[in-house]
Parts: structure tokens; C-alpha cells; sequence
């Protein structure tokens, strides 16, 4: 990128293009009166600055609003065609994925089966981002990135995932390179309980918190860390990893034979509190909030893994997120809290994920969302 010198005139209108740009992605189209209005700048100014976003083709007029006497005012908005994003969640047997644009627009959400496919991490992003374009009528030409979302630890600097029970098809090492050079798009791999972390500081309970755990309790479990508003991804990107961790000696009575916390909590084993039928876990959940005597022995199950994240972080907060976190609501949030000691965590908050139905989605969603504008406000320097 070109250097521009601070408080030269190209620096100055810059800066002022930046602002206006994202003015229009916050309120959506305006008008050049009302953006003089939001930026505190003369109407002269702000036609200048639309000029100049319009000519480098990020923003377009989309309309016009009355404003009484005279001439209708054009409104611009941005524009939204130039490039996007899918942000993308890999499942067990499914694949979920969403268009992402500049703007945030809502698209749907498309869910594609796995089951009967040969895996690969390029195969995988190939159909997922072809569904997602097609269900919301956008060329896929136009997706320059994808964000994914993996039951996995990913190690960023090394492109090396661990603990890949859900990935069949998908190498140790290589796997965002691999997607890079066979598609030709900017890839960025995450473990999908982080981004499930990351929307619930930036729009779910944990806004406030301090510091927080989101426990995920599904098939699988995980705990997302969030220390002061960075996400704890450790050395190798294993943090949180907690499925694998051996279970106390207290849970023998709870679940004798339980080796691990997936054994103890994972899908199997909180069907098995709800049902003795062989039931999924996705089939007894609606049941949960209404049977007591499961979710009193679901919360002596979460406890246990809950005081491993107390002794060893102290968070200001823990949410319990996930299927069964989300299932469980407020009375396994009230139930969990009667367990903890309240004398040694006296600050902690317990609460439920406030993130809705696709957190992994919205959390791939947002970043994504911050990658594309980043991109096109440096075009503005660029060509200022």
C-alpha cells in the first residue's frame, strides 16, 4: 500500500473517504445532505467525497428520497457486487454456508450433506460455496474469501489441524493451502467453537464480560477462552479442547466407566439421561427444559467440567453454549450456579449463549464482514 503523508490534502481526503464509507455501511444509503450532516462536513465536501468512493466503484446510487421543493436528493449506497465472502461451517455430516457482502445483508443459509461424498478440504469449500451462491443468486466469481468454521484445533502459522474425528478426506498439514491454490481464494481456518466465541463478545451475553469461557456442550464439547476480548488459541491451537480431558474420580458415580468429558457430557451420553431408546441427541433435546430429574443430573455432569475453567482462568463469566447449553436455557444456567462455590468464585456470572441457532455462522459472519471492508477501505487510500 502507498504511503500518504499525515496532514497533507490526499491524507485529509483520505481519511474523510474512510469515515463517509463507513457512514453508508452503517446507515445504509444516504444522501450527500444527510452524510454532510454525519460527518459534520459541508455539503461541497461530502458531493466530493461520493464522488471520489463512487469513481473507485464502492458505492453507486440506489435511489432518491424527496426532500420537499426541489429536485429529488440521489442517495448512494454500497455497493455490495464487488466482492464477497461465504462464511462456512463444517459439520459432522453436513456443511452449512452463507454468502457474506460488505453491507451485511441477510442470505440464506444453505445446508449441504456430506454423507456419500468423497471429503477434501477443496471439495468441501467448492460445493459449499457454490450452494451458498446459488441460494442467494450471487456469481460466485465475485467470492474472494472464505472464512471456515471446523470441529478441529488449527494451528494458524504451521496450517496444521488436530483432532479432525469430523474431517475424513481433510491432511494434517495443508489443508487452507490446499483450498488457496486449487480455488484461487483468501482462506482463513478457525476451530468453530472460537468463532462461536467471538459473536458472543461482539453480540451475545459476554459483551461486557471481562473475561469469559463459553462452554460448548454438544455432540462434542469445547470451551472457547476470551481473555479481555482476544481468544485464547494456545500454543498449537488446542485451548479449550476440553472432550479429551480424563474425568474425575466424582463423575464414577454419574456415568460409571466415563473415561473422558465427551463420555460424560457428549451426545451419547445426554441422550442416554433423556432416553433409553437409542435416541439422537438432536432428537431429545426439545424434551430437556421439561424433564427435571435430566437436567438436575445434566447439571451434576456440567459442574464437573465447569471447576477445571474456575481454578484454572477465574473468568468474570461462563456461558454454556452449544445444543445442550442452549436446550438447557436458564434453569441448567440457575441449576449449574447452585453448584458452584460460591465463597471461592464470588464475581463469576453464569449465563446462557445469547448467540441463537448458527453461532459458528455468525461469529465466521462477522469476520468476515470486517476482511471484505478492510479490503475495499484500503482501495480508498490506494487510489486517493
Amino acid at each position: 500500500m502507498s504511503q500518504i503523508d499525515p496532514g497533507t490534502p490526499t491524507w485529509l481526503a483520505a481519511r474523510n473517504d474512510r469515515a463517509a464509507f463507513r457512514l453508508l455501511l452503517e446507515h445504509g444509503p444516504l444522501t450527500r445532505s444527510r452524510l454532510g450532516e454525519l460527518t459534520g462536513l459541508s455539503k461541497p465536501t461530502a458531493s466530493q467525497m461520493l464522488a471520489r468512493l463512487e469513481r473507485v466503484g464502492l458505492i453507486h446510487p440506489v435511489g432518491e428520497r424527496s426532500g420537499g421543493r426541489g429536485p429529488n436528493a440521489i442517495t448512494y449506497g454500497v455497493r455490495t457486487d464487488r466482492i464477497t465472502g461465504v462464511a462456512i461451517s463444517i459439520l459432522d455430516r453436513a456443511i452449512q454456508a452463507v454468502v457474506v457482502d460488505a453491507a451485511d445483508h441477510e442470505h440464506p443459509i444453505v445446508q449441504v450433506p456430506t454423507d456419500g461424498h468423497d471429503r477434501s478440504p477443496e471439495g468441501d469449500v467448492r460445493v459449499a460455496v457454490r450452494a451458498a451462491c446459488a441460494e442467494a443468486g450471487i456469481d460466485e466469481h465475485t467470492v474472494s474469501r472464505v472464512m471456515i468454521g471446523v470441529q478441529a484445533a488449527f494451528f494458524v502459522d504451521g496450517d496444521e489441524l488436530s483432532f479432525t474425528d469430523t474431517l475424513p478426506g481433510w491432511p494434517a498439514v495443508g489443508a487452507r493451502a490446499r483450498i488457496e491454490r486449487e480455488l484461487g481464494l483468501e482462506v482463513t481456518i478457525d476451530n468453530d467453537v472460537n468463532l462461536a466465541t467471538m459473536a458472543e463478545r461482539s453480540s451475545g451475553v459476554a459483551q461486557d464480560a471481562a473475561s469469559f469461557a463459553l462452554f460448548w456442550i454438544g455432540d462434542g464439547l469445547g470451551v472457547g477462552l476470551d481473555l479481555g476480548g482476544v481468544v485464547h488459541r494456545g500454543a498449537s491451537g488446542g485451548a479449550g479442547e476440553i472432550g479429551y480431558l480424563a474425568v474425575p474420580r466424582t463423575a464414577e458415580p454419574l456415568a460409571p466407566g466415563a473415561n473422558d468429558f465427551t463420555d460424560l457430557l457428549g451426545g451419547p451420553a445426554v441422550a442416554r439421561l433423556l432416553s433409553s431408546d437409542g435416541e439422537t441427541l438432536a432428537d431429545v433435546l426439545p424434551r430437556l427444559a421439561h424433564d427435571d430429574a435430566a437436567m438436575s443430573a445434566l447439571a451434576d455432569r456440567v459442574i464437573l467440567a465447569v471447576n477445571p475453567l474456575l481454578a484454572i482462568l477465574d473468568p468474570s463469566m461462563i456461558v454454556l453454549g452449544g445444543p445442550t447449553g442452549t436446550a438447557g436455557g436458564p434453569r441448567l444456567v440457575e441449576l449449574v450456579a447452585e453448584r458452584v462455590d460460591a465463597a471461592a468464585h464470588p464475581k463469576l456470572a453464569l449465563r446462557t449463549s445469547g448467540t441463537g441457532a448458527q453461532p459458528v455462522l455468525l461469529g465466521a459472519r462477522q469476520q468476515l464482514v470486517e476482511q471484505i471492508r478492510d479490503h475495499l477501505e484500503a482501495d480508498i487510500s490506494l487510489s486517493t
